[in-house]
């Protein structure tokens, strides 16, 4: 088979064998796929640093019969500020696993990677709060993916509606741009909650940490449910 050239990033990394790894990539040709990194976990490997989560960039394959492996990688994007920040990366982990929840091999996935990429950049800003990053991210990714409609809940503030409907019908490029005050900030985290309850029956162990980093975060760890 002949190489194939993607973008992608990485969405998780596990150890396999001694000194391969397995990474998980969402790409913009292939949709979610699977590629072994031989050597990746040896010292001094060329690969050590593309195999991370997070890695943002273009990656060489070889497809085989039943599996891909990775050939060479030219990363652009790291988001190391990611890594010193806390709660933040868990965040971050956090929308990995939810874009992973969503993307299939094979399937149209480039807007679900611009959605990840642009709520990546969004984490740390000082201009935006990260939980509502995460509640625009979460939104966002259920309309792409065609369970969260574009109809916002009854019953609620014309200001929660309006940010909700600006999420439905902004390009991805502009979806964190916009602030809320503090009431209608919680109403629109709500309704994404609420929303991402009602549509996704799973439950993510990134999430569950997050929640505990939150609330460690705020020096109350024993408030976690």
């Amino acid at each position: 088979m002949n190489d194939t050239e993607v973008t992608g990033m990485v969405l998780s990394a596990m150890p396999v064998g001694e000194y391969d790894k397995r990474i998980v990539l969402l790409t913009r040709e292939r949709g979610k796929i699977s590629a072994f990194a031989r050597g990746a976990r040896r010292p001094g490997s060329s690969f050590g640093a593309c195999c991370r989560p997070f890695s943002f960039g273009e990656f060489t394959l070889y497809e085989g019969r039943s599996a891909y492996t990775l050939k060479a990688a030219r990363v652009v994007e790291y988001f190391e500020e990611l890594s010193c920040d806390l709660p933040g990366v868990y965040y971050g982990f956090y929308f990995l696993d939810f874009a992973g929840y969503y993307s299939r091999e094979g399937g149209d996935e480039w807007e679900m990677l611009k959605l990840l990429y642009c709520a990546l950049a969004a984490l740390g800003k000082e201009s935006l709060d990260n939980d509502l990053v995460q509640a625009v991210f979460e939104l966002k990714a259920m309309m792409i993916n065609g369970d969260y409609s574009g109809c916002p809940p009854g019953g609620i503030r014309e200001a929660t509606a309006y940010a909700m409907d600006f999420v439905m019908r902004a390009p991805v490029e502009k979806l964190f741009t916009f602030t809320l005050s503090e009431e209608i900030c919680r109403e629109f985290i709500r309704c994404a909650e609420d929303l991402k309850d009602y549509y996704i029956h799973r439950e993510f162990s990134s999430l569950g940490v997050l929640k505990e980093m939150k609330a460690f975060s705020k020096g109350a760890p024993d408030t976690i449910s």
